[in-house]
């Protein structure tokens, strides 16, 4: 099953036990989002980031734990990220978590593609439900 929708965004700053040196910035952020389409949902996670002095050079990876419905079937699921950017171009990998899911939907497995337009925020989720 293929779906789409929207979702809005909220990153903010988590106190670091890392701390980068030699020109490198390390991040922590926490992240909640609301999704709206046939994932109707909430999430809530930590995303851990690395930013280098190249422009559009940084890497991220990402825990968040999604609960409401997929396609109206109620239940939670974590996804997975890992991102990059070299120099401006950018790669993305979203995955379910295997086993992750609860309730209606234990079984879960997929990805989720993410793209900004206009500073909106859209997924496409590719999922299977055995």
């Amino acid at each position: 099953m293929k779906i789409s929708g929207e979702f809005e965004v909220n990153l903010q700053p988590i106190n670091s036990h890392a701390k980068g040196t030699d020109n490198i910035t390390l991040g922590r952020m926490s992240i909640a989002k609301t999704f709206t389409g046939e994932l109707t949902a909430t999430s809530q996670g930590e995303m851990l980031s690395a930013i280098t002095p190249t422009q559009g050079s940084a890497g991220y990876v990402a825990i968040e734990q999604v609960t409401g419905t997929v396609s109206g079937k109620q239940g939670s699921f974590v996804l997975q990220h890992f991102g990059l950017m070299n120099k401006g171009e950018s790669s993305l990998v979203v995955t379910v978590v295997p086993d992750s899911g609860t309730g209606e939907l234990t079984g879960l497995t997929g990805s989720m593609e993410i793209n900004i337009e206009n500073g909106k925020h859209y997924y496409v989720f590719d999922y299977d439900l055995n």
